[in-house]
């Protein structure tokens, strides 16, 4: 069975999102462990300096980094973008290459440090529109929800 850690840069403000999410992780419970770790975020000025910006995402991979184990899947805009379809298949192949764990990673609103990008097996992009970072939280968990029904050949996938 795979564990599926979802680690994400900032917490989730909105009911509606938490709502949301937590209905996905009930769904995802009989498919396995799944869970959400919230790391805080670097604090910024109004209007931060390209330095300052790399300074916090450099600090928040060292937290990202110690919570990250198995297969590493970042969330970044240079990533592949997948089918539904696609990533079922390749979330179906994570136990095949002998890992037990996958790790989804969503940085903060500036995104993941190049540190955290370097220990990638896979980069995944969800699209080229860019979405808030706490949207793509309940996104990525829809996804991965969708995928084990198509692994599963659950009627969810349409």
């Amino acid at each position: 069975m795979l564990n599926v850690k979802i680690i994400t840069v900032g917490k989730l403000k909105e009911k509606y999102l938490r709502d949301a999410c937590d209905e996905y992780l009930k769904r995802l419970k009989r498919f396995g462990n799944v869970s959400v770790t919230e790391l805080d975020e670097s604090r910024l000025s109004d209007n931060p300096s390209e330095k300052e910006i790399e300074n916090a995402l450099n600090n928040e991979a060292e937290s990202i980094l110690k919570h990250a184990s198995g297969y590493i899947i970042p969330m970044c805009i240079e990533g592949k973008q997948l089918s539904s379809v696609k990533l079922a298949e390749k979330i179906a192949e994570i136990p095949v290459r002998g890992q037990s764990t996958v790790s989804f990673i969503i940085g903060s609103s500036f995104g993941l440090s190049d540190k955290v990008k370097q220990k990638a097996d896979f980069k995944l992009s969800m699209s080229e529109m860019t979405f808030p970072h706490q949207l793509a939280r309940v996104m990525l968990l829809e996804q991965i929800y969708r995928s084990f029904q198509i692994n599963g050949g659950g009627k969810y996938h349409k």
